[in-house]
């Protein structure tokens, strides 16, 4: 078995197709300066974890069984008396996805868990934060297909942070849509 077939798909695509595509619009000169995927982080806000410890660990469950990786259980940083909330108190779980499962992830969410959204037309191509990220916003964690449907304590959220290598947010936009991503008013690229 050689390296190229040990790499994920959409890496393999990235490395063979999508590179030099970036690097033919941006005229980059360097090949360190093409924009790559650095990381994925997902991320889930439960904001009465501490009321019902079984959403914390269904959460915990689900996310680990989506992103392949046991996630981390993020607590609060001060206190707020308004919102019930002390220093210490799980608010949330996350977890964070690099290199061959940051590309399989991305893969799976692509070909079959966004097609699963209910009236989805395309992501917002302006959506990036400035720094070249893009976040999409899930509304619900039954669009993966590794989630149970009869394991769910309760329908939850999550969001999902692609981060790039650049700091350009249009230089991130034609990475991603190179990747597949589907873009609000564009017709999606198939890998």
């Amino acid at each position: 078995m050689t390296d190229n077939d040990s790499k994920p798909r959409l890496r393999r695509h990235y490395d063979e197709q999508v590179r030099p595509r970036l690097q033919e619009i941006f005229g980059f000169d360097n090949p360190m300066e093409i924009p790559r995927l650095e990381k994925i982080v997902m991320n889930t806000g439960l904001g009465d974890a501490n009321d019902n410890p079984k959403l914390l660990d269904s959460a915990v469950n689900e996310l680990a069984v989506v992103s392949g990786q046991h996630p981390i259980v993020t607590r609060s940083r001060k206190s707020i008396s308004n919102f019930r909330l002390r220093e210490g108190m799980p608010v949330g779980v996350k977890v964070t996805l690099r290199t061959a499962r940051m590309y399989e992830f991305l893969d799976r969410f692509i070909s079959t868990a966004v097609p699963r959204i209910r009236d989805f037309r395309g992501f917002n191509s302006r959506a990036f934060d400035g720094r070249g990220n893009y976040t999409v916003g899930v509304r619900e964690q039954m669009i993966f297909p590794e989630v149970d449907y009869d394991e769910i304590v309760r329908i939850h959220g999550m969001d999902i942070t692609f981060v790039t290598s650049t700091n350009k947010d249009d230089e991130a936009l034609v990475l991603l849509r190179e990747l597949g991503m589907p873009f609000r008013g564009e017709t999606p690229v198939i890998v």
